[in-house]
């Protein structure tokens, strides 16, 4: 018997989403002779159960749609676009078909985007950042429910600048899973696309407050400096980096009475935020620097490294954007 894996599933998803609304489509745009009524295609219903065991569901496609003969004339069946259904749910829930401002067209954005639950508040936080012309990686928890897994691959699949990680982590939180996860996300955003000028890493839960065009602005301003914390790490703080942790049963487990060798380069340890407003130069380092590269090997048996790694890189010399001069103090 085989076995089907979550990408084939993923495929046979999609598969099945195409044939179905070319059948439609097929079927609704051929009325009998003599009689052209005006067709209404109603709206389905994606569902799923979250992991608190209440059930929501993600509407698809528009509530109302009309089919008549003069609309199926117009109607694309190449193969990259018989998701003529799946197209609906952008219009339905308002996502922007164009750039707002050619400020904005000219400065795209690149965001990471990691969830493990909860596909409404996902479709609203994506919803609320998007863009035409900016580019979204999306990284699913591999522990997540197949059913989250499935709807937001579906949602994902209605854009052409909205796409899954090529390869989803089991995520620990305070652990190094959780860093993978968004070096993934860099990577596949790094390489599919070059016009982007600032990544910046959201959870599932995070919520814009200030528009596209503002962000914009706000970056321009930067003129390529990057924004996130970099700061001593304080005392209480250092067991984290000075002791060896390991990922028990799918948690992390404290200290396993090993001490840890010193940073690569004699490297300072700073402490900061695992969210990060960053530059693609900064990028590009996190991917080949041969510095950030050993410390990225160093950090994966530490305690909560998405606390750390970001700040440190950011005072590494010729990183761009970075800042070699530590704050006032320290």
């Amino acid at each position: 018997m085989r076995i089907l894996t979550r990408g084939s599933l993923q495929r046979l998803l999609k598969l099945t989403v195409v044939l179905g609304s070319l059948w439609m489509v097929l079927r609704l745009g051929f009325p009998e002779k003599g009689w052209a009524p005006t067709y209404i295609l109603r709206y389905s219903w994606l569902e799923y159960t979250d992991a608190d065991g209440s059930p929501e569901k993600i509407r698809l496609n528009v509530t109302h749609w009309t089919f008549n003969r003069h609309l199926l004339g117009r109607i694309p069946f190449g193969v990259d676009s018989i998701l003529f259904i799946y197209s609906q749910f952008k219009l339905s829930r308002k996502y922007l078909p164009f750039p707002l401002s050619k400020e904005e067209e000219d400065f795209p954005l690149a965001y990471s985007m990691v969830v493990h639950n909860k596909v409404q508040n996902f479709e609203r936080l994506l919803r609320a950042i998007y863009a035409p012309q900016n580019i979204y990686c999306v990284h699913v928890d591999n522990k997540s429910e197949a059913s989250v897994f499935f709807a937001i691959q579906a949602i994902t699949s209605c854009f052409e600048n909205v796409f899954m990680v090529s390869q989803a982590v089991n995520v620990v939180y305070a652990a190094w899973p959780r860093v993978q996860a968004d070096l993934n996300c860099m990577a596949d955003l790094y390489n599919a696309s070059t016009k982007w000028k600032y990544f910046i890493n959201l959870c599932g839960q995070d919520f814009p407050l200030k528009t596209n065009l503002e962000i914009v602005r706000k970056l321009r301003s930067l003129k390529g400096a990057n924004s996130l914390e970099s700061e001593t790490m304080a005392g209480e703080k250092k067991w984290r980096v000075s002791n060896v942790h390991q990922i028990v049963d799918g948690e992390i487990k404290v200290g396993i009475g090993k001490a840890k060798e010193p940073p690569p380069f004699n490297l300072p340890i700073l402490s900061g935020n695992a969210y990060i407003v960053v530059n693609r130069g900064y990028i590009r380092s996190v991917l080949e620097d041969n510095r950030v590269l050993a410390l990225i090997e160093w950090a994966k048996d530490t305690y909560s490294p998405d606390e750390f790694l970001w700040a440190t890189i950011q005072r590494i010399p010729g990183v761009p954007g970075s800042s070699t001069i530590l704050p006032s103090g320290e």
